[in-house]
């Protein structure tokens, strides 16, 4: 449930509705909006029937919250939340870029990538130190080797950087090299590892789950900001279903649906989307025209040798080209790129 309070609501007041509520052995989760203040509750609102609540000074309203996530409702924080990654941040006026190539294969391949994508317009290096990989016999990543490549870039160019972590031990060694942790599709519903990424009160990127609903993916999120760190931002990556001309489905429709229901930004992964080079330019444009707050586009200096997905990787020229086209299109959604 949510208490809405009456606008300019005295901060006694405020004040003595978290104090009822704790008092019970509840939480209380408070949002300060430009008019009104909200306040959360989570736990067994049962505790509260006997509080009359509804007539406490400066309640305007008592809300039900229905769906099983309440931390990334926007019932509970009504005002969009912005990310902050490093030097930039994610979901609020600005349209946000994150590219890179899937793997970090060598110190120079990245620094080649970093310095082409920041000049492209770029804001956030993603690479892959860790790489979860359908085959066993497959590049599994360059691990902590990776990472100090990764913190090498930022310090060269000033980019932000993200990497996907796959297990505690992942987690321990990232949080010394990176401004965002990614958990991949693959562990959407590993909740100890969302727990112990929650615990870092790094932002995390939570992409969703290859045939995870939109509910079920929101409430992965909560086990994130359960732990006390609401840095929390959404990627759509596409879902499994029967087509096979992609490597999975753009769920577009996804954007839209999360800015509904909840206050985190959500970016779009065109490129694991498709698994397509010459798919991601208009997929790309698709995303920024439903509201989305950036992309995460794969990019390597020479997508032929890639060691891992370089079909759906763009060349520089292509990624430049790209932005280049993208720039009018979030001008016109209201974002500065």
């Amino acid at each position: 449930m949510i208490i809405v309070m009456k606008p300019n609501a005295k901060k006694e007041s405020i004040q003595n509705i978290i104090e009822i509520i704790e008092g019970k052995g509840l939480t209380a989760h408070i949002s300060n909006g430009k008019e009104v203040t909200i306040i959360g509750v989570v736990g067994d609102k049962s505790k509260l029937q006997d509080q009359n609540l509804e007539i406490a000074d400066d309640v305007d309203k008592i809300v039900p919250v229905t769906e099983s996530y309440k931390l990334a409702n926007k019932k509970f924080h009504p005002e969009p939340s912005v990310i902050k990654v490093g030097n930039t941040s994610i979901g609020g006026d600005e349209f946000i870029i994150m590219s890179g190539p899937c793997a970090v294969e060598s110190r120079e391949q990245l620094l080649e990538t970093a310095r082409a994508i920041k000049k492209a317009g770029a804001q956030i290096l993603r690479g892959g130190a860790y790489k979860p990989r359908t085959s066993p016999y497959a590049f599994q990543g360059l691990e902590e080797e990776g990472l100090k490549f990764m913190k090498e870039a930022r310090e060269e160019t000033g980019l932000a950087v993200v990497c996907e972590v796959t297990s505690l031990a992942a987690i321990e060694a990232a949080v010394k090299y990176v401004d965002m942790l990614q958990i991949g599709a693959r562990n959407m519903q590993n909740f100890y590892l969302l727990k112990e990424a929650g615990k870092t009160g790094l932002p995390v990127l939570l992409k969703r789950g290859l045939s995870a609903t939109i509910d079920e993916w929101l409430n992965a999120s909560e086990y994130i900001i359960a732990e006390g760190n609401p840095n929390v931002v959404l990627c759509e990556r596409g879902i499994r279903t029967f087509e096979t001309a992609t490597r999975n489905t753009l769920d577009i429709s996804a954007v839209p649906v999360i800015k509904e229901k909840s206050h985190l930004p959500i970016i779009v992964d065109p490129s694991h989307a498709t698994g397509v080079r010459k798919y991601v330019k208009p997929l790309a444009k698709c995303a920024v025209a439903v509201g989305a707050d950036g992309l995460m586009i794969e990019a390597h200096p020479n997508p032929a040798i890639a060691l891992s997905d370089g079909p759906q990787s763009l060349t520089f020229p292509q990624l430049n080209e790209l932005c280049s086209e993208l720039r009018p299109l979030a001008e016109l959604m209201g974002k500065k790129f």
